[in-house]
């Protein structure tokens, strides 16, 4: 693999570093921050912890206007820049509202990264090694989640103001990430969308060394050529990818897999763990998440992302029925954690490794941006709502974690349906070609 193309691909993806770590890194300061502010459930739920998320929907629907007009580059830049300005406002919070202020500015961070780093990826990576260099987006993602579960274990002995240290380490990372993101180029794809041809092939000569540059870019102008630029990916020529974009996006959320990941010690907590080994269990969440991602990195472009999707399927059933029978029928100690950890492992060889790959392919090039900020607010839009409902959830006497792991058990079984009956496979055809392919359908 071209060594340029691999840096300027993890580059693009410690984006999701950034995202991994601060959706969970909260985790380690829910109750305390509960009990501090003295939050009701909902207060709680919708406003503290959720504040992140819904600056996530807002980032998810309106990112791809930068990402389209100012370039994935540049967007990525700014990205950065969010994440470092959250960490520090949420650490020196002092009141509910400013914390969630400072959360909300993070949230749209995330959402942005979610269609600018995926989109310059996808845009940069050749056809053969696309699926693996756009999952690593999402091992960045889980590799940040275990990352922010350790520090918030290394971090939780050290005081009253160990909250504050949690949310505010992300600034290091953050800046870090700015400094490597001036130096990756401009997306060629993106140039000659904005007729710089000059820069596009000097980029293009890097990417390809031994290709026909005259030919690639004729190959992308033929497509181009053939688009109205003033569409929207809502009008009736693209209703097959907008419905695999919706769906795909729609079933990850419905797996439980943020509400798990924002109340990972809660959730060990109500299956009768104590408060030290709830937290230390979900650096074992986290270990697991990245062992399972890498695996799924190894396969998306050997087996292909419809392959990867049916692993985790019926993985997710199998797990997330075995967690719900747990709390139906009282079984605590460790049981709910090797069942979570099977929940985990499911869904990093499947929805983790395809849904930002799947995204970025479905798209035509005029549309991919705007394909991608519909995806991700789906995903974000259910990511948001979805957690927020949790502490309500989980307390309600008619309800409670059994119901809540029962319907998303019943959620997966309908994804398994969706991955037969309708998803396309898209490994190892270029992204001018997957547009010719799923506009006939």
């Amino acid at each position: 693999m071209n060594k340029k193309i691999l840096l300027w691909s993890i580059t693009a993806a410690l984006a999701g570093f950034l995202f991994g770590f601060d959706v969970v890194v909260i985790s380690g300061a829910d109750k305390k921050l509960q009990a501090i502010w003295e939050s009701s459930d909902s207060f709680h739920g919708w406003v503290v912890m959720g504040a992140a998320l819904w600056g996530t929907v807002v980032g998810a629907i309106f990112g791809g206007f930068p990402t389209n007009k100012y370039g994935r580059k540049n967007t990525l830049i700014v990205i950065g820049v969010l994440f470092a300005v959250s960490a520090i406002g949420s650490a020196f919070a002092n009141d509910p509202l400013v914390f969630a202020f400072a959360r909300f500015i993070g949230g749209l961070g995330v959402g942005a990264s979610t269609i600018a780093a995926p989109a310059y990826i996808s845009e940069i990576a050749p056809a053969k090694d696309r699926g693996r260099l756009v999952a690593m987006y999402q091992f960045n993602i889980v590799f940040g989640i275990m990352i922010a579960f350790l520090s918030n274990y290394l971090l939780s002995g050290i005081g009253e103001n160990a909250w504050r240290w949690m949310l505010g380490v992300e600034a290091i990372p953050a800046v870090l990430y700015i400094l490597f993101a001036l130096k990756v180029p401009k997306s060629p794809r993106w140039l000659l969308s904005q007729g710089r041809e000059t820069e596009a092939r000097d980029v293009l000569k890097i990417i390809e060394p031994n290709a026909n540059i005259d030919a690639l870019i004729h190959e992308y102008n033929a497509h181009s050529d053939k688009s109205d630029k003033s569409e929207t990916i809502f009008i009736k020529k693209y209703r097959f990818p907008l419905m695999l974009a919706f769906l795909i996006a729609f079933f990850n959320q419905f797996s439980g897999i943020n509400a798990f990941l924002y109340y990972a010690p809660r959730i060990f907590e109500e299956a009768g763990l104590g408060e030290s080994t709830a937290l230390l269990s979900s650096i074992g969440i986290g270990v697991t998440n990245l062992i399972f991602t890498l695996l799924g990195v190894f396969l998306i472009d050997k087996l292909g992302r419809k392959t990867l999707m049916y692993i985790g399927s019926i993985g997710y059933i199998v797990s997330l029925g075995l967690v719900s029978a747990a709390f139906f029928l009282g079984w605590t100690g460790m049981a709910v954690p090797v069942f979570l950890f099977l929940f985990i492992a499911a869904h990093a060889i499947g929805q983790g490794a395809v849904i930002w790959v799947f995204i970025s392919e479905i798209f035509p090039n005029h549309l991919r941006a705007s394909g991608q900020a519909f995806g991700s607010s789906t995903h974000w839009v259910l990511a948001a709502i979805i957690p927020s409902l949790i502490p309500f959830l989980f307390s309600h006497p008619m309800i409670g974690p059994g119901v809540v792991f029962l319907v998303f058990t019943g959620m997966m079984v309908l994804q398994l349906l969706f991955v037969a009956f309708m998803m396309p496979e898209t490994k190892g055809k270029t992204l001018e070609e997957l547009e010719d392919i799923i506009l006939k359908k």
